[in-house]
């Protein structure tokens, strides 16, 4: 028994030898394996960051080269009437008293009025008082300032004694259930002052009197399209795309946002609410729906304009 036992002894331990080695080349191979797979993982991992990488440079270097969409015709984003066509006619100046008719220096030249055609501004660069107007087509104090004063400010414009600037924002975005109409209606006003300058002061007009309320949905892209439309455009094809495609939301947004830091032209003043209204320069902080009170605050400063500047005419209330 003792001889069979140690015989069998060799045997034994070159088998566990054998089991070890084999265990042993298994293991190798496992880890073999999981090198390879390491590695392909990582190849993989790099190429994909190197497809990323690369789609977001061929993104940058698209964007670079379109430059994003901006209207026409703006200057400090804000569009100049050039023209009054269907205000004038449609609406009645408001009687002033004889004590804001005598705040005017200089009263307003008949002749020049009358070489002017009519629904046409003269022009811009000859005026006693630049106002400008930051409206946001939601805004009710927009609407109200715009009712109150629309039929003065289209007189002033067409006889020459002020240059009128709307300068359209977007503050209210949030408060029309979701439909972000005030930036709408915005970048909408835009396609008009881009495709039909001469139309911008009629459908402005008609955003504030159509208004909807706050916290409604307001008009679709295809209302306003329509709006357009009716107001007189001169390429409604064009303006249509244009509002249907919200071209220039982006736009409107900037434009918000750089007025939210300071407007131009003013002594570091930035836009706090709407509408804004600046008689050269300086806020107007009467009340919006007295168009007597706006008319004394515009002519007061035409007069001073008239005294340190040059003899130009001056606005008058009376047609």
């Amino acid at each position: 028994m003792s001889s069979d036992d140690s015989s069998n002894a060799p045997a034994r331990r070159d088998a566990r030898e054998a089991v070890r080695e084999k265990a042993q080349q298994v293991q190798a191979r496992q880890a073999r394996m999981r090198i390879v797979q390491r590695s392909l993982m990582a190849a993989l991992g790099l190429a994909l960051v190197a497809v990323i990488a690369g789609s977001l440079v061929w993104a940058f270097s698209d964007n670079a080269a379109k430059p994003q969409a901006a209207p026409e015709n703006v200057t400090d984003n804000g569009f100049a009437i050039s023209s009054v066509a269907g205000a004038i006619g449609t609406a009645q100046v408001p009687d002033t008293d004889a004590a804001t008719a005598e705040a005017t220096s200089e009263p307003a030249d008949p002749a020049a009025a009358e070489a002017t055609p009519e629904g046409t501004a003269a022009a811009a660069s000859d005026a006693a008082v630049d106002i400008r107007v930051y409206v946001d087509y939601l805004s009710e104090g927009s609407r109200t300032f715009q009712m109150a004063n629309m039929a003065q400010l289209a007189a002033w414009v067409e006889d020459g004694s002020a240059s009128l600037t709307y300068h359209p924002v977007a503050m209210l975005s949030a408060k029309s259930n979701g439909t972000k109409y005030s930036l709408r209606a915005a970048s909408a006003a835009a396609c008009v002052a881009t495709h039909s300058e001469g139309a911008f002061f009629s459908y402005t007009n008609e955003l504030l009197s159509k208004q909807p309320g706050v916290d409604e949905a307001g008009m679709s892209d295809k209302e306003l399209a329509d709006l357009a439309q009716a107001s007189g455009v001169d390429a409604p094809k064009d303006v249509r795309a244009c509002i249907e495609e919200g071209r220039f939301a982006s736009w409107v947004r900037e434009a918000t946002d750089g007025a939210l830091k300071t407007i131009p032209g003013t002594d570091n003043l930035a836009l706090t609410g709407t509408p804004t209204v600046l008689v050269n320069g300086e806020p107007y902080v009467g009340a919006l729906d007295d168009p007597a009170e706006f008319a004394q605050f515009v002519m007061t400063l035409a007069s001073d304009a008239y005294y340190q500047e040059s003899p130009t005419p001056a606005p008058s209330p009376a047609p």
